[in-house]
């Protein structure tokens, strides 16, 4: 099953989000069916905050280590696309199918400034993007992000006006991260016939599967969530050692060897 097969209405698939060869290798090993980056989580491992603070060499090398790691699609969550004209994003395009990447995310953020570009911006630069992966040897999802509702900078009307055009300059697969409720997720879905990504982070994570299924999801991205729980025990296990002198955190570690299996080849 190729990459785009993976994605289909109603029929959701986990796009497990790594942050190192390891994570990849381990939630491989777990049954994930295709692995994908996470700016902020790579961002992390760096010791930089998210937003804009990873170049795009940078991120490319990581995707390539990723993808050496493991034997299944790798998808690049590649901000917005490394700059901010249409040619960026269509560079970018180039050079992720360059190196192999199953697809990448475009957002309409205007990184690492604070505002998301303007409409008709943000959509020609997905418009540059999708020509620019239909332009290549082989087969290529370019998944657009309207950011905007999570960050702060327009309302769930614009989202879905941003969903429409960019569905319309040719985005493989549509993605607002965070809507404001479970409704304002369906009335996304509802936008558009091509596959919707949820981020299933935050009160999204405690909705099952089988209704993302039922609202027509076709992609459950984790995005930094699952590399933001071991930061989560790193910090709680840090306190009680440090504050209380407890290390009885630290038994609760998972034994080597399975670690060792999960990690073979």
């Amino acid at each position: 099953m190729t990459f785009r097969d993976l994605h289909a209405p109603g029929k959701p698939f986990i796009l497990a989000n790594a942050w190192d060869a390891g994570s990849a290798k381990m939630l491989a090993a777990m049954g994930a069916p295709a692995i994908a980056t996470s700016s902020a989580a790579h961002a992390f491992t760096l010791g930089r905050p998210d937003g804009g603070s990873v170049s795009r060499d940078e991120a490319l090398s990581h995707a390539s280590d990723l993808m050496a790691a493991v034997n299944m699609p790798v998808s690049g969550d590649f901000e917005n696309g490394f700059g901010h004209s249409p040619d960026d994003c269509a560079e970018t395009v180039r050079l992720s199918a360059e190196i192999g990447l199953a697809g990448i995310s475009i957002e309409d953020a205007a990184l690492p400034e604070d505002h998301a570009y303007d409409f008709d911006e943000a959509v020609e630069r997905i418009r540059a993007a999708s020509a620019a992966a239909r332009a290549l040897p082989r087969d290529f999802v370019l998944v657009a992000r309207a950011d905007g509702v999570m960050n702060g900078h327009y309302d769930i009307e614009e989202a879905l006006r941003r969903v429409r055009a960019f569905d319309e300059a040719g985005a493989d697969c549509l993605y607002v991260p965070m809507p404001k409720t479970m409704d304002d997720l369906k009335r996304v879905i509802a936008a558009t016939a091509k596959p919707v990504n949820v981020l299933v982070a935050g009160p999204y994570s405690k909705v099952p599967l089988t209704d993302y299924a039922k609202m027509g999801a076709a992609r459950l991205s984790l995005g930094s969530a699952l590399a933001r729980v071991t930061h989560r025990i790193i910090h709680d296990t840090s306190r009680a050692m440090f504050d209380q002198g407890d290390f009885s955190p630290l038994s609760q570690t998972m034994a080597g060897d399975v670690v060792d299996r999960m990690l073979s080849d």
